[in-house]
């Protein structure tokens, strides 16, 4: 077995090693990475300006089934991280991120600024 390099951490190792620890003070808040994705482009979408509706999340093939992805909108629901509000269609569900996801997104920002400056 050959001896691991020893190098300085990579500011991206660091940054792992920082979400990491985030996720360790928030345990019951876990994500798993379907669910990161999907709030990843809901957050991001919201940050646009853009409207997402729970019909355009579901058709993510490339993350899921339809059922697999209602399911992980479920799950980010009960945790508190996203809310679903009636359309100008009331057939149709908008997807909106909570205080909860804003929060979580400006701690990750914190983490990603710390290992930055740490370089």
């Amino acid at each position: 077995m050959k001896d691991m390099p020893t190098t300085k951490q990579s500011p991206y190792l660091r940054f792992l090693n920082l979400i990491d620890a985030l996720d360790r003070i928030n345990p019951g808040k876990k994500l798993d990475s379907i669910e990161e994705s999907l709030l990843n482009r809901i957050v991001t979408c919201a940050d646009a300006g853009q409207t997402v509706l729970v019909g355009d999340l579901i058709a993510l093939a490339e993350l899921g089934s339809q059922a697999t992805l209602h399911g992980r909108l479920k799950n980010l629901s009960a945790m508190g991280y996203i809310k679903m509000a009636s359309n100008i269609d009331g057939r149709k569900k908008q997807v909106l991120p909570t205080k909860l996801a804003i929060k979580r997104y400006e701690e990750i920002s914190k983490c990603l600024e710390k290992a930055a400056k740490i370089a």
